[in-house]
């Protein structure tokens, strides 16, 4: 073990502060690191809208954190292979900017590298049937072999069966957990739980020793989808977390894919369900490689250029690496010539380009990886110089 700096340690009492993230997110964005919130004036604390109970965990009030609970965070991270990730590290990753409420930092035991990789979330019920567990192993499998990561909650039924397949043919999986880093869910899971930690990575925005609580796995989920180009559901109930998961990577701008199965399956019923309202039905994991290809490439080539970089980036800022050539491409350029300088919405962006949402929507995700496009609040802006000086030779300007 090995004491913690006073940056992740100032890092950890905004964590443990509990409350609203966006507060503590500006906070961060505002001062710069996370020593530099911690000591920032009450004033700043107020002007961000903090609460009482945040500032006095920032300062240190008694009682306001718990010193089992500061303690355990504590040990937990002086141990290697644990890491804190906060909202300005390099290390952050970058498809979970883009969602709606990102966690302030991420609990990682593991390779946190991984977190860069372009994954699948395979995800579904907790009870399926053999026929739904073979599928998940199939298709995690498949999806390992292709080149991609595979992302699961670690749950009992499908999410097991996705992790086991992965580890077994020797890919990468990510568990994220809506416990502690360090707190199985179910307990039977501890030994895949140890396993997942040292052959790949476990995720959590909440801290060690936090045990399961119902309303914390529809905010994993959130995680889950964000950190992965497109959500997999094997078989789902009508009401069931992983059509929760399903819906925010929709509203995440991210693909969906469900699994047909017999009318008479009542774990199908949930993939029928998304499907009708505008999944894409998958029968092999062929379909979803190729549809998130492109993504997948400006995600692999982000990562190569965040470990080319090192270590060496300031842990107060973002990586901002250099854009890599771009393949000349009409629906590109069109596209480009739709944004401007201001924020513009993806309304205006498919009136303007003739393109349809979905394709957009792809189209802004690579450019946004490449560090060409930036996004707040759903409105989309030019972020270097020209995407394409001018449209290429002969090209088709139509759709």
């Amino acid at each position: 073990m090995h004491a913690i700096d006073s940056d992740t340690d100032a890092l950890l009492h905004l964590v443990l502060a509990g409350g609203a993230a966006a507060s503590r997110r500006a906070l961060l964005e505002r001062c710069g690191s996370a020593l530099a919130a911690r000591a920032a004036p009450r004033a700043l604390w107020r002007e961000l809208a903090l609460d009482t109970a945040q500032i006095r965990a920032l300062e240190g009030a008694t009682g306001a954190i718990p010193a089992d609970g500061l303690t355990r965070a504590r040990d937990w991270l002086a141990t290697p292979g644990h890491r804190l990730i906060g909202w300005l590290d390099p290390d952050y990753p970058p498809l979970l900017r883009r969602i709606a409420s990102p966690p302030l930092a991420l609990f990682v035991a593991g390779n946190a590298d991984l977190l860069w990789h372009p994954a699948v979330a395979v995800v579904g019920s907790r009870g399926p049937t053999a026929g739904g567990r073979d599928n998940a192993r199939a298709f995690s499998r498949a999806l390992v072999a292709a080149g991609f990561g595979v992302t699961s909650g670690l749950a009992a039924g499908v999410d097991r069966a996705a992790h086991e397949a992965a580890l077994e043919a020797g890919g990468i999986t990510v568990a994220v957990l809506g416990t502690g880093p360090d707190v199985p869910y179910p307990e039977s899971h501890a030994g895949l739980l140890a396993r997942m930690a040292a052959e790949g990575a476990v995720v959590s925005e909440h801290p060690p020793g936090t045990g399961a609580r119902r309303e914390h796995f529809p905010s994993r989920n959130r995680i889950l989808a964000g950190l992965s180009l497109g959500t997999l559901v094997i078989e789902a109930a009508t009401r069931s977390g992983a059509l929760i998961t399903a819906r925010l990577a929709a509203e995440a701008g991210r693909e969906v894919f469900a699994v047909p199965g017999s009318i008479h399956n009542p774990m199908a019923r949930g993939c029928h369900r998304l499907i009708r309202d505008g999944a894409a039905l998958v029968e092999t994991a062929d379909e979803v490689i190729s549809a998130l290809g492109a993504w997948a490439g400006a995600l692999r080539g982000d990562l190569q250029r965040r470990l080319a970089a090192g270590r060496n980036a300031p842990s107060g800022g973002r990586p901002d690496p250099a854009p890599p050539p771009v393949e000349i491409d009409p629906a590109h350029h069109r596209l480009w010539q739709s944004l401007g300088h201001d924020p513009t919405t993806m309304d205006q962006l498919v009136e303007r380009s003739g393109l349809t949402a979905a394709a957009l929507s792809s189209m802004l995700l690579v450019m946004e990886l490449q560090g060409r496009v930036s996004v707040e609040h759903g409105r989309y802006s030019r972020r270097t110089a020209p995407f394409l000086s001018e449209a290429p030779s002969g090209a088709s300007q139509g759709t």
